[in-house]
């Protein structure tokens, strides 16, 4: 109504008074008045309020900033890896819910393997066990389409390419504590490995401004130090080192959370309770600030999921249950909840009507033996609870180690003919070791299906779609199966053995899946 007014009022001072004459030829043609414009404002580019909700009193925190030169608000609040030539991080983006749609013409009936990639295998016996090789927890590879003048760069500035170079690689950090880079077409090693010193649990980081940063957290201690590190892809080096924090909340040093670039600003957490503000160059970053934080009652908790962005919050997850939300401008803590129970499981968003909606869910851990995983969907603006799902789990006991039920995937979001729902694997241990596949409704956090696996999961499911705008989920357990499941009513298409062990997650192309295996192997398989 506003614009239709502004807009009749524009045609009247147009018709009646610009260059516009009355009956008398003497009088003087007055100026046209200035008329209000109608402004399309991009919400996109309008950062979140700097604000604090009563939650946050649970909370003590300290902010350090150690750059005192750089100011810390973020260049711009755009998602850095929107336009990036491939798959930079773990779940492909800020929102953590764009690990890329594979795609197939017709209906899914077989995954055959393309290829097999072996790494090496750590036979250290250390104080936390043998690690050997392949991928572990998370252990998503990185996939990158170099362009002409990159891979030139490339060429020119060092002497690591091997003859299987080529515009589509494939970069992996393994458990054996070495980062390799494969041809994605071939499988063959496209460059010269690096050794990372110690295993690799988690998912790196290439830089989206493509700089030539890799950014890689140690996992485990099979030497000190341990920590944080940037590899210079043109040097083919460790150019950076973070080791132990002497100053954290947590004696941990373990970093298995993939970093965020946000606004010319990295974001790094860690498992010592410590997020991580750093300015970076070419193959070099700088602190400039941190954030310790804990329940006012409780020690603090490490970080093992990724931090999720929208805009100028970011969203962490702990091994104490905490969700908290963070204005990355300043590190100032927005709102805490307390969702019961170690989370490892990265934070997904998903945007409805402009609103960003936040789910996570938790494990079986500080509950005890058997206990609950709950799932809940939170308004990421303010931390409320939107609704509340739960599975009963059990910890599964394997001599004196034992591991906990609950979730470790990261959700996926519906699409297609599936937009009303999101997916996860819970791993129930309810008999030892057993594990459901599940699908709920977002709107309500109803139940719409649950699946009984052959294994539990702590992969994280991707999404393919056809022609007809079906989707199918793609997933693999503990044991080495790989599972596609028609996503409206949870029908196994496939189930084929193909590993030992998928606990990492995989990426997905096309209708090509690569995917890390614990033991040795590295797949490209195709979904047929």
């Amino acid at each position: 109504m506003k614009r239709t007014i502004i807009l009749l009022l524009a045609a009247i001072c147009l018709l009646t008074s610009c260059n516009s004459k009355t009956g008398n030829e003497n009088t003087e043609t007055p100026e046209c008045e200035n008329v209000p414009q109608t402004q399309i404002v991009d919400e996109s580019t309008i950062p979140l309020p700097d604000t604090s909700y009563p939650s946050i009193s649970n909370l003590k925190y300290d902010i350090t900033i150690f750059d005192t030169i750089t100011s810390g608000e973020l260049s711009n609040i755009e998602d850095a890896y929107k336009e990036t030539p491939g798959i930079f991080t773990f779940r492909g983006n800020s929102l953590r819910n764009a690990p890329l749609c594979g795609h197939i013409d017709s209906i899914p009936t077989d995954i055959d393997i393309d290829w097999t990639f072996v790494t090496g295998f750590d036979t250290v016996k250390t104080s936390f066990g043998q690690w050997g090789g392949g991928t572990g927890w998370t252990g998503q590879p990185l996939y990158v389409e170099w362009s002409d003048s990159m891979m030139q760069k490339f060429r020119e500035e060092n002497d690591s390419l091997t003859d299987n170079f080529d515009s589509k690689e494939i970069i992996v950090s393994s458990l054996c504590g070495k980062l390799y880079f494969i041809n994605y077409e071939t499988g063959k090693i496209s460059r010269k490995q690096i050794d990372v010193l110690n295993p690799i649990k988690g998912t790196a980081m290439l830089d989206p401004d493509l700089n030539g940063n890799l950014y890689i957290g140690q996992g485990i201690p099979r030497q000190r130090p341990i920590g944080a590190m940037v590899v210079d892809l043109f040097e083919h080096k460790i150019s950076n080192f973070f080791p132990e924090d002497a100053n954290a909340w947590r004696n941990w040093s373990a970093y298995d959370a993939s970093p965020l670039v946000v606004g010319g600003f990295l974001f790094r957490i860690g498992e010592n309770g410590t997020i991580y503000k750093y300015t970076r160059e070419k193959g070099k970053i700088s602190l400039h600030s941190t954030l310790r934080y804990r329940k006012n009652d409780d020690s603090a908790g490490g970080m093992e999921s990724s931090m999720a962005v929208y805009k100028n919050y970011g969203y962490t997850t702990d091994n104490h249950g905490n969700i908290l939300c963070i204005n990355l401008n300043n590190l100032k803590p927005v709102w805490h909840y307390d969702n019961h129970d170690d989370t490892d499981a990265t934070p997904v968003l998903e945007i409805k009507e402009g609103i960003p909606y936040l789910y996570s869910g938790c494990e079986i851990d500080r509950q005890g033996a058997e206990g609950f995983s709950y799932i809940v969907k939170l308004n990421a603006l303010t931390g409320e609870k939107v609704w509340e799902q739960k599975f009963e789990c059990k910890k599964m006991w394997l001599g004196e180690k034992h591991f906990d039920g609950g979730m470790y995937s990261t959700m996926l979001l519906g699409t297609g003919d599936c937009s009303d729902l999101i997916f996860t694997n819970i791993c129930t241990n309810d008999p030892p070791a057993a594990g459901i596949f599940c699908a709920l409704k977002k709107e309500t956090g109803e139940i719409a299906y649950t699946k009984k696996l052959e294994h539990y999961a702590w992969s994280s499911p991707v999404a393919i779609t056809n022609n007809y705008g079906k989707m199918f989920v793609l997933t693999f357990d503990c044991v080495g199966h790989a599972y596609i499941i028609d996503g409206k009513t949870g029908e196994f298409l496939v189930t084929k053995l193909i590993g030992i062990n998928f606990e990492s997650s995989p990426i997905i192309i096309g209708n090509s899946v690569v995917v890390g295996s614990r033991g040795y192997n590295i797949y490209k398989l195709s979904i047929k």
